[in-house]
């Protein structure tokens, strides 16, 4: 009798398991359909019933297979020398904005993305930082740097505070010292490959990456370049994994999948924070034991601008940064802190030797203000054209090419009404070349527009935007411009520039704006 009670038993369980499990598959089979085709198709109707144009949402993929196919195609060879390189560089999005018209979205997987391209709409997401904020993105994606760049709230406004003073314009005087160090390297190894009366084509492009870096190693950790060099080749290959995620969808939980580049992503984490946490161990003892701990670099500003925090608060540690948040500031200064300042250079040694009349400009007034005298920080304050030029490359070639921000819940964007769960575009390429912000020649190199300043070439209205605008605006940007200007500087003191036949023009985003096959340039020494 006890074994059919038993026998019955266990098939109540069974039966119990498997409607159990039938639930589970339906509630999960339910929750992909909601993500997959519901929820998109109804942010598709919201956006079309406001005048929103765009491609027809497709299961899945959205636009992502015929953007991956475009930008392979513009990548696979380069193109006729001209400033119009947003086909090149951002071929669906450009085709988007073309076959649309500036009030058009698109689709990244099953998210849509609205293009943002209007002056008064951009101003209002960069000044909403609450309502607009960063996009998430693959989680995996973000072990390549997180950091100020990518909080948002109270942990943004909190190590925004701490930050502030590593960037004072007083702090970054004090780094010229370091920045002229690094260029003067680089020069010399130019003019040794430069005769007397010769010149020598040169590659210039691993030559800037390698100045940057030395500069940022400097300022950061006030080590060189090859002490750092561990770390910026550990971060150089796991930017190159995190964009193949950038361009994937992103599906929860697969980043805890064993795949091999998971663990290789992991891996390149593990072994670059180690680094860094040595660094800033050693740099704490230092400052803890009142010995020699430096705070002239930016780690050292930090750090001591982190403890001032935390003892203003009464020792409470928690009103400062962690050790792990100290690590991912650092990580963001070796990414963010090299590559700004090396596509600025690179995009303004390019256009320069193309403009032998700007080039002249720019270097007359170097020699006028420096003449062959070390640059100083009140020179390069009047350095006006050479200002001029760096602004306009900077509108032409930005280093990042365009911004996103994520609606969490239904928000008002002028006329817009922005659904939950929708993706903000700003593409910066394209309105730092709309014809109707910046007229018929946006297309062309034109320094003199920026002749009286910023707000004057830009009309007062918020066209041009290369470090973002509003509360999030770039920390840095002082920071790369002083150190383009002084590179810059040095460069035209000793070399004039001129445009070689091997030189391939072939804009393409790497993290930023970079030359996809370098940037071949005649170099001459310049005579007096």
């Amino acid at each position: 009798m006890s074994s059919i009670f038993s026998f019955i038993f266990d098939m109540e369980v069974s039966i119990f398991a498997v409607v159990a499990s039938i639930v589970a598959l339906t509630w999960a089979a339910l929750r992909v359909l909601i993500w997959a085709w519901v929820r998109p198709k109804t942010l598709e109707r919201s956006l079309r019933d406001q005048g929103l144009s765009g491609n027809s949402y497709r299961l899945f993929f959205g636009d992502l297979r015929e953007s991956a196919k475009m930008t392979a195609q513009a990548r696979s060879k380069p193109i006729n020398f001209t400033h119009h390189i947003a086909p090149r560089v951002v071929p669906f999005i450009h085709q988007n904005v073309h076959n649309y018209g500036k009030n058009s979205f698109m689709w990244f997987g099953p998210t849509p993305r609205v293009n943002i391209m209007r002056p008064e709409q951009l101003k209002e997401v960069f000044s909403k930082v609450y309502d607009f904020p960063k996009t998430g993105g693959n989680p995996l994606a973000k072990l390549l740097a997180t950091g100020l760049a990518t909080y948002e709230g109270e942990k943004w406004a909190k190590h925004r505070k701490i930050i502030n003073p590593a960037f004072h314009l007083e702090k970054l005087k004090n780094m010229l010292p370091a920045f002229h160090e690094s260029c003067s390297e680089m020069i010399s190894k130019w003019e040794s490959l430069v005769s007397e009366e010769g010149s020598t084509e040169l590659d210039v492009w691993p030559y800037l990456q390698s100045l940057s870096r030395d500069m940022i190693s400097r300022t950061a950790f006030g080590s060189s370049y090859e002490e750092g060099r561990k770390i910026f080749e550990l971060q150089r290959e796991l930017a190159e994994l995190a964009i193949k995620m950038a361009h994937s969808i992103y599906i929860p939980g697969w980043r805890f999948l064993p795949t091999l580049m998971n663990k290789r992503m992991k891996g390149i984490d593990k072994e670059i924070r180690a680094s860094l946490k040595g660094i800033i161990n050693k740099r704490e003892k230092a400052m803890e034991g009142g010995g020699e701990g430096r705070n002239d670099d930016l780690l050292g500003i930090l750090m001591e601008s982190n403890l001032k925090e935390i003892q203003e608060h009464g020792n409470n540690k928690s009103v400062g940064m962690s050790l792990n948040d100290v690590i991912e500031e650092c990580k963001l200064f070796y990414i963010a802190g090299q590559e700004t300042s090396s596509v600025l250079l690179v995009w303004t040694m390019v256009i320069l030797s193309r403009e032998p009349i700007w080039q002249a400009r720019a270097r007359d007034e170097v020699l006028q203000v420096f003449g062959q005298n070390k640059p100083d920080f009140d020179g390069m304050n009047r350095l006006k054209i050479v200002n001029m030029i760096l602004y306009e490359v900077l509108r032409l070639y930005p280093p990042v090419n365009m911004l996103t921000r994520t609606v969490h819940k239904e928000t008002k964007l002028g006329e817009l009404c922005v659904p939950a769960g929708v993706q903000i575009c700003l593409p910066t390429i394209l309105v730092h070349r709309d014809g109707e912000l910046w007229g018929d020649d946006a297309q062309e190199f034109k320094p003199e527009r920026f002749s009286e300043g910023v707000s004057n070439a830009t009309k007062g209205q918020l066209s041009f935007f290369p470090f973002g605008w509003g509360p999030r605006i770039c920390i840095g940007q002082n920071f790369a411009m002083m150190e383009a200007k002084m590179t810059l500087a040095l460069i035209l003191q000793r070399f004039s520039m001129e445009a070689s036949p091997s030189y391939a023009h072939a804009p393409s985003t790497f993290i930023t704006l970079q030359p996809q096959y370098g940037a071949h340039i005649i170099l001459r020494r310049h005579s007096m």
